[in-house]
């Protein structure tokens, strides 16, 4: 019986070692995580996460205690990516900041980077109906943020430093315009550090908004958005779909027909080559009655996986 015991230990412990970086970092992208990143992002206690208020700030702070405890460095020396929007935010005026969240994992060659990225912030409090007040926000995008965390760990978890610098981004303001996004991508292009000559080229970028619901009662559908220029995204959507036995069955539209603006289009203006995962919109969209009951779990894995291989594609492969 004590040999039978010492076998099947070493026998799961080869098996365990014997992993592929991939197969470690997708090891740990699950349900629990996925529910407890949404189920905090979308509870009555962050207000709705509107931008400039208390609810958006205590959403930040949330976010950056994630990756400062999965050992993440933050961009640029600090987490927090400040700025002022040139707009009026409700009761607050101008002068009000907002903020993005920003990680990275530094790359073997650092003279280029690939992202992925996802807006926190939603619409806060509105007109009481019912009980209700709160817009929590669970698909929209909270269901995105948990994906970029997921990730984030995934990355580390493969225990292989990436060919190139991978930067995690929690947009801000994007309800308003894509205001965190935009500023980022301008303020990058104009970041000429001494002693480089240009901003460091952004190689690729995945954005995640609203990945949790499903299409009239398809559990498996997504859109994935891409840029035309770049055919060997939608292969790889596809191949990885079927190597990894993910249960997503994409629909491939132009990115010109995509529903509203995301945090993409600011990175496809410069010329920065998207991939933009979406469940479509459905009828709590923009509604107090988004909440994270509603959410397809099991889907929001399965796109999280599906992305972190994209990520890790660009992140590793020598051109794409």
């Amino acid at each position: 019986m004590k040999y039978i015991i010492l076998s099947v230990f070493i026998s799961f412990s080869i098996c365990s070692f014997s992993q592929t970086p991939i197969e470690n970092g997708l090891s740990v992208i699950n349900r629990y995580n996925a529910e407890t990143y949404i189920g905090v992002l979308a509870s009555d206690s962050l207000q709705g996460r509107k931008a400039g208020q208390i609810g958006g700030v205590k959403a930040a702070q949330y976010i950056e205690s994630v990756l400062m405890n999965m050992g993440l460095k933050p961009w640029r020396g600090k987490y927090e990516q400040s700025f002022t929007p040139d707009i009026f935010i409700g009761t607050a005026n101008a002068n009000t900041k907002l903020k993005n969240i920003l990680a990275y994992i530094p790359g073997r060659n650092t003279d280029e980077i690939v992202m992925i990225g996802a807006h926190y912030d939603h619409l806060g409090i509105g007109s009481p109906m019912g009980n209700d007040s709160i817009y929590n926000g669970a698909d929209d995008n909270a269901s995105g943020v948990s994906a970029i965390l997921q990730i984030a760990k995934a990355f580390l978890a493969s225990g292989q430093k990436p060919a190139r610098t991978v930067v995690f981004a929690l947009w801000d303001g994007e309800e308003m315009g894509l205001l965190g996004s935009t500023y980022f991508v301008e303020n990058h292009f104009s970041y000429i550090p001494i002693p480089l000559t240009s901003a460091i080229p952004i190689l690729g970028y995945i954005n995640c908004d609203m990945i949790g619901r499903n299409k009239d009662g398809d559990g498996s559908h997504v859109s994935a958005f891409y840029s035309e220029a770049k055919p060997i995204f939608g292969q790889w959507i596809k191949s990885d779909i079927k190597k990894y036995d993910l249960a997503l069955s994409p629909d491939f539209p132009s990115l010109g027909s995509s529903p509203g603006g995301s945090d993409h289009m600011p990175f496809m203006d410069k010329g920065v080559p998207v991939i933009f995962y979406n469940t479509d919109l459905h009828a709590d969209y923009h509604r107090l009655s988004d909440e994270a009951d509603k959410i397809n779990y099991e889907k929001v894995v399965d796109i999280t996986k599906l992305a972190f291989l994209n990520l890790w594609n660009m992140a590793n492969l020598d051109t794409f």
